[in-house]
């Protein structure tokens, strides 16, 4: 049995099929008015394929914008392939969806960010701040429904 849900992990899952879709999309029909992207990925994922002097340039992180210029938008399961150009040096890239650490969109301030490990707040401070809540507000501010009476 399961020691319970992992709501971080599906809510990346979840949140990394948007990028999917949106990207297919791109893919697709191009993208759309105003919209760009911003994505900002780790170098040091497995699976990252990036021109070996970006690698150095960029060893642990990169932001690539998807704008004015870019080719060969091909996305897959595991990830997406982009020809970008760099300074008139055209590079393929290849970004597995788990390098992804921010996708943003900032034509209609849309953004998405990965919290690894590290960054995650520890449960014990949300369940603290949760406590500081007054009970006197809650009861005051909500309406309670008793299921009771819907039942015939």
């Amino acid at each position: 049995m399961s020691q319970g849900i992992d709501y971080g992990n599906l809510m990346h899952s979840a949140m990394r099929g948007l990028i999917k879709k949106v990207l297919t999309d791109v893919s697709e029909t191009g993208l759309p008015g105003a919209h760009h992207f911003f994505i900002t990925f780790d170098t040091r994922e497995d699976g990252v394929e990036i021109a070996d002097w970006l690698h150095e340039r960029y060893p642990e992180e990169m932001t690539i914008v998807m704008q004015h210029w870019f080719e060969n938008l091909e996305v897959g399961e595991t990830g997406f392939a982009i020809t970008l150009n760099f300074g008139d040096s055209p590079e393929p890239l290849y970004i597995p969806y788990a390098a992804i650490k921010t996708f943003v969109d900032p034509s209609v301030e849309f953004g998405l960010r990965f919290e690894s490990p590290e960054d995650e707040i520890d449960d014990e401070d949300i369940l603290e701040e949760s406590i500081e809540v007054e009970e006197e507000e809650i009861q005051h501010d909500a309406d309670v429904v008793s299921l009771d009476s819907f039942r015939k």
